[in-house]
């Protein structure tokens, strides 16, 4: 049995969403979003040496060596799948381990408005999630994939770095791509297929101009693409699109983007007030005709006012949705003003909604 089981046991155990492992350091445990030092001693270069090469091949060992870091995933069985990023650093080495649960979620598990399956039956089209690192992306689209995979006959082709959530076939046909094991990048693959019939493409991570440019040409010529970008709000996500391109092509993708989005939800997790896990804190944007003309005018700075005025479509600001889970008593309003795009404005109105009304003689 691998030495790493033990700990990656542990994790299942504890609800623990990640584990660091350092040379000459404890491990380390992410548990609702805050990292705290495990009950072990510290682990010397050697024993972690030892414990990452064996999850290796050979061939993943002369990668790390030669790169300095490399994305893998592990499964054990009756646990769960695990993403890894082993990596060198001074000194020695260190892995960042994520867990990733054998069941595929339902967006209603997720917590999810009824809007993203809105947007999830369109044809063709492209549909964003985004936010930083360790904000539910990868889950959220494993929901939509696994919503679509129960909702229509297809074909869906997923393109990853490493293989997260495995998909099983329901009424689709799932084929799972992983960058660097079955396809060189996620350009190449996502050009590849297009000669393969899919109806729904997933992609992993739009990090560079070509793949984005792809990702919406395939969306022009009739497929849905679900894809990720880090990135803080769907305004922002406008910009991270078409910045990336030359100045003379840049109305040329706005037009295509305007005619191509479908809806942009970014996330937050937000530890929970009873201290029981994190829930995710969103903001919506749906590609309406008010949205594409603000995109086709390069005028998103605006978007924020259209998203403001109809939330009747499902659109809503983080910030609206961060005073709705104090409201509801969710989560607290000193961890929602972490999270805030203003926070003095989320804390001001807080306290203005809490503040007891005055007593009259």
């Amino acid at each position: 049995m691998p030495r790493i089981d033990a700990f990656l046991k542990i994790m299942q155990e504890y609800s623990v969403s990640d584990l660091h492992l350092s040379a000459n350091c404890e491990p380390m445990l992410r548990i609702n979003g805050v990292l705290q030092r495990g009950e072990h001693r510290p682990l010397t270069e050697e024993e972690l040496r030892i414990t990452i090469y064996e999850l290796l091949t050979d061939a993943q060992i002369q990668a790390l060596e030669r790169d300095g870091d490399l994305d893998l995933a592990y499964t054990l069985p009756g646990v769960a799948r695990f993403r890894i990023n082993a990596y060198r650093k001074y000194p020695g080495l260190a892995a960042a381990f994520r867990i990733i649960p054998n069941e595929v979620p339902t967006l209603d598990q997720l917590g999810m408005p009824p809007v993203l399956k809105n947007m999830l039956t369109a044809r063709s089209g492209l549909i964003l999630v985004t936010g930083p690192t360790n904000s539910g992306k990868s889950t959220t689209l494993a929901a939509m994939v696994n919503h679509l995979n129960e909702t229509m006959h297809g074909h869906i082709i997923t393109l990853e770095d490493p293989l997260e959530f495995i998909h099983p076939n329901k009424n689709c046909l799932i084929n799972q791509r992983q960058v660097g094991e079955h396809c060189a990048t996620f350009a190449s693959a996502l050009r590849a297929s297009l000669r393969e019939d899919p109806n729904v493409i997933l992609v992993g991570e739009m990090r560079d101009l070509e793949t984005i440019s792809l990702a919406l040409t395939a969306s022009e010529v009739g497929q849905l693409v679900l894809g990720t970008l880090h990135t803080r709000s769907a305004a922002q996500t406008i910009s991270r699109i078409v910045d990336p391109f030359p100045g003379n092509q840049q109305t040329q993708i706005r037009h295509m983007l305007s005619e191509v989005l479908v809806g942009v939800c970014s996330q937050q997790l937000v530890r929970r007030a009873d201290k029981r896990g994190r829930v995710a804190a969103l903001e919506v944007l749906v590609g309406n005709p008010a949205v594409r003309n603000l995109i086709r005018e390069q005028k998103s700075h605006l978007i924020n006012n259209v998203m403001t005025t109809a939330r009747k479509e499902g659109m809503q600001l983080l910030d609206q949705h961060l005073g709705q889970l104090i409201a509801e008593g969710v989560i607290t309003a000193d961890e929602a003003v972490r999270y805030a795009a203003e926070p003095a404005t989320l804390a001001q109105r807080t306290r203005a909604e809490t503040r007891p009304a005055p007593v009259h003689a």
